[in-house]
């Protein structure tokens, strides 16, 4: 009787282990819930249309919702800080941009946060490419606004929406490949009051994404001189690139974004995200969306060719900072 009770004791005992196995397998299909992405920015501005967008088709592709949440503050770090301490199960992930991911470590002597160290990259999504807009009394090609630069006395200005965003820094860099014409930085907080001032002719340039400039070119308030793109947009198709209105080759400027999550991400739901996501860029009808808000999507890729993206953005911009170190610090 002895063996007869110890082996059904031991066949109860298997049986309620592959219960609790394949109970906490089901509770580890990822995702079970809904997922948390934090926009590192306040609402309404082009970060926020873009991860708007992101997050209803990410959460189509995933079958749960994708909550979205802005922690604007100290140009992105507060919500990015926010991601980097949180619980690496895929349900706290980060819409970050290239001012979170690749200039915050350049322009801040002090990060709150190592944007290597501290962050899983999922995906790099693409954004918004980077244009030059004159005041339509101003030269109409950027060559000859260059140009007219050159002469003038006192120094022409242009406007950003801040000290050591991308736009900021883009210009910096055109102006070195440029020759190193000298055209005076005038930070604003924001793009709108820097494009409110050009229109009214107190600036004679400013830079904004494409998608926020065109409809000032459309409407003729503003003359776009050059988009930072490789080739001509389809929605803009008599402005030229950099490229062509200069002579350059390979410049491209964009205000891109992509998706993180916390340290230490396991594989299987960095694979889910990163999978999903191409699906979602994949879409021609998701694109399309995209692109009619003035976003160009990226092509999909992994998370090892969106961290080697960073890292080379983050390279690219490094002496364009060094250079404007001072005015950065004022």
């Amino acid at each position: 009787m002895l063996p007869c009770r110890v082996t059904r004791r031991t066949a109860l005992l298997g049986a309620g282990a592959a219960l609790i196995t394949g109970t906490a397998q089901a509770q580890e299909v990822f995702p079970s819930r809904p997922i948390r992405m934090i926009i590192p920015f306040p609402a309404g501005g082009p970060t926020d249309v873009y991860a708007r967008l992101y997050a209803e088709r990410l959460g189509r592709e995933l079958g749960q919702p994708v909550v979205t949440e802005n922690r604007g503050g100290a140009g992105g770090a507060i919500g990015s800080l926010e991601v980097s301490r949180a619980r690496a199960d895929g349900y706290t992930i980060l819409f970050g941009t290239a001012s979170t991911h690749a200039l915050y470590p350049l322009v801040t002597r002090q990060p709150q946060f190592d944007v290597v160290r501290d962050f899983t990259t999922i995906a790099e999504l693409g954004g918004g490419p980077l244009c030059w807009l004159a005041h339509p009394s101003r030269p109409a090609t950027l060559r000859a606004f260059l140009d007219a630069a050159r002469n003038a006395n006192p120094p022409l200005s242009y406007g950003s929406p801040g000290s050591g965003t991308m736009m900021h820094l883009a210009t910096e860099l055109l102006k070195q490949q440029a020759g190193g014409v000298a055209i005076t930085h005038i930070p604003y907080r924001g793009a709108a009051p820097a494009m409110n001032d050009l229109v009214g002719g107190t600036l004679a340039l400013a830079v904004n994404t494409f998608g926020g400039g065109l409809p000032l070119h459309q409407g003729g308030r503003a003359r776009m001189l050059a988009v930072a793109t490789a080739q001509r947009l389809d929605a803009a198709p008599d402005v030229p690139t950099v490229n062509e209105a200069l002579g350059f080759t390979g410049f491209e400027a964009v205000l891109w974004h992509a998706v993180f999550a916390p340290p230490a991400l396991p594989a299987p739901i960095l694979e889910r995200l990163a999978a999903a996501t191409n699906a979602a860029l994949s879409d021609p009808a998701f694109r399309a969306s995209l692109a009619a808000s003035g976003i160009t999507a990226s092509a999909p890729g992994t998370p090892a060719s969106a961290a080697a993206f960073i890292a080379a953005e983050t390279r690219r911009y490094a002496p364009v900072v060094e250079a404007i170190r001072p005015e950065l610090e004022q």
